[in-house]
């Protein structure tokens, strides 16, 4: 019988070969692991639970025990692969709406619902905020026009771009540009 353990904060490669190299130190066997994931071949002990929650707290992860904690866990990545085009071609097609429900088996009322409770926003600011964060990552990378990354991001045009990233960051985006990396903020602090 595999058990999954969910991580909070897991939200990029090096998280999964952190948490990789966690579980080889420690001898823990596991099958994968993918963002927000642990999957092992059978249930830990709970000394051995207990340990490797202490050694992901020490790197910035944290093991979630609860369902609802879960699931707004699942909303996050699910969020940020959508935000960042990870996902699979069928994905891309969908709105975030119908993604989110097709992948979490619930009705996007009761996601909304239940991530706004929790979080003290909406999952569509969140949403917002990913693709902010991810135009702030382009624009520093320097190669891509402001009209580039709209297209890039599926903005319907470069002043709608720039007045969500006017109002989440209180620069425009030229502004922006030239203070630079100073102003991103890590992913898992969004």
């Amino acid at each position: 019988m595999s058990t999954v353990l969910l991580v909070k904060n897991m939200v990029c490669h090096r998280c999964v070969l952190a948490v990789e190299a966690i579980l080889k130190d420690d001898t823990i066997p596991y099958t994968k692991v993918i963002f927000g994931e642990i999957y092992l071949p059978k249930p830990l002990a709970d000394a051995k639970k207990d340990k490797l929650k202490a050694r992901l707290e020490e790197v910035g992860f944290e093991l979630i025990d609860d369902r609802v904690s879960g699931l707004i866990e699942k909303i996050k990545q699910l969020v940020i692969k959508k935000a960042r085009h990870q996902g699979d071609e069928s994905d891309n097609k969908l709105n975030l709406s119908a993604y989110l429900s097709e992948h979490l088996h619930h009705e996007y009322t009761y996601l909304s619902s239940l991530f706004s409770s929790v979080e003290g926003r909406t999952i569509e600011n969140y949403f917002i905020e990913q693709r902010i964060e991810k135009a702030k990552e382009l624009l520093i990378y320097g190669q891509m026009t402001l009209s580039e990354i709209a297209a890039e991001l599926e903005y319907s045009s470069t002043a709608h771009l720039s007045s969500q990233f006017k109002k989440i960051t209180g620069l425009t985006p030229s502004h922006f540009k030239e203070v630079g990396a100073a102003r991103r903020k890590a992913i898992d602090n969004i």
